[in-house]
């Protein structure tokens, strides 16, 4: 259980630290950014197989560069089920550059937590 909850936690300051560097890309608050990394868990879980299965001849075609833009699309569809709760993102140019974004910051604060494990 601690596990979840610190992959929820790096998930919320990585929302947060892409939406300080990626214009576009609006996160108003920890809250905010709590409830859509828990929204962003699900999509991803439950979403983003089926996307990824229905799109795989197009990214074996592209060699993988398509799931940036499923990525882009988990992303903008999380902004679309929280409307309320703080995390706007204005275009899809925003999403594919956050969704790159979210991906190297989590990744670095994953390995950065990981070393004190």
């Amino acid at each position: 259980m601690p596990h979840f909850l610190l992959t929820w936690l790096v998930t919320a300051v990585a929302l947060l630290i892409t939406a300080s560097i990626v214009p576009g890309f609006i996160v108003k608050s920890f809250a905010a950014a709590l409830v859509a990394a828990v929204i962003l868990g699900l999509v991803n879980a439950i979403v983003r197989p089926i996307v990824i299965f229905f799109t795989l001849p197009l990214t074996i075609v592209t060699l993988g560069l398509f799931l940036f833009v499923v990525n882009a699309i988990m992303l903008y569809l999380v902004s679309y089920l929280t409307p309320g709760f703080g995390l706007i993102i204005t275009n899809f140019g925003s999403a594919l550059l956050g969704s790159i974004v979210l991906a190297i910051v989590a990744s670095v604060l994953n390995l950065f937590l990981g070393a004190f494990e």
